[in-house]
């Protein structure tokens, strides 16, 4: 009984969906432009799922620009993912207007985000954000849904601190 209370437990928490292969996807962006997962083998990738009314995601698209600037497309490639619907192409550009983003915001209608987040009839709904850490060899490495345990990689200086020891501990 106790060892079930501690997997659920570690199930329930912000790491309960790494330590797998990435599953694979090509979605596309507000200009039809596709991406695919297998695009970015050979460097880290981190991969938000947001929506665009969430005060936390807009924050975490900011982290999400500086840390990209930090480390270089060479090396790492970010990308967020919102559902549609209820997300569109207006929403959307908006967001990323008025939160001047250069990071491409993919269209997902639900299955990519439902196997990410582990998500069945039972428990449809998620939490955003939610960031993804994916290693140059395209396994989820580490993930982060807001709580207040994670509010510092989600809103502060803590995201960059976890990449340089992940990456720094790839070498």
């Amino acid at each position: 009984m106790i060892a079930g209370l501690l997997l659920a437990a570690s199930l329930c928490s912000a790491q309960g969906l790494s330590n797998r292969r990435a599953p694979s996807w090509n979605l596309p962006d507000s200009s039809l432009k596709r991406y695919d997962l297998l695009d970015y083998r050979g460097k880290w990738l981190l991969l938000d799922f947001m929506i665009t009314n969430c005060i936390h995601c807009q924050k975490l698209s900011g982290i999400l620009e500086k840390v990209q600037s930090k480390y270089g497309a060479a090396k790492l490639a970010v990308l967020s993912v919102t559902v549609t619907p209820p997300e569109n192409q207006d929403t959307v550009a908006k967001y990323v207007k008025d939160n001047k983003l250069s990071i491409p915001i993919l269209f997902d209608q639900g299955q990519m985000t439902a196997v990410y987040l582990k998500a069945t009839p039972q428990k449809p709904a998620f939490d955003t954000p939610h960031l993804f850490v994916i290693d140059p060899q395209g396994n989820i490495v580490r993930d982060w849904g807001y709580s207040d345990a994670t509010k510092d990689v989600i809103e502060g200086d803590g995201l960059a601190k976890q990449l340089d020891t992940l990456m720094n501990a790839k070498k």
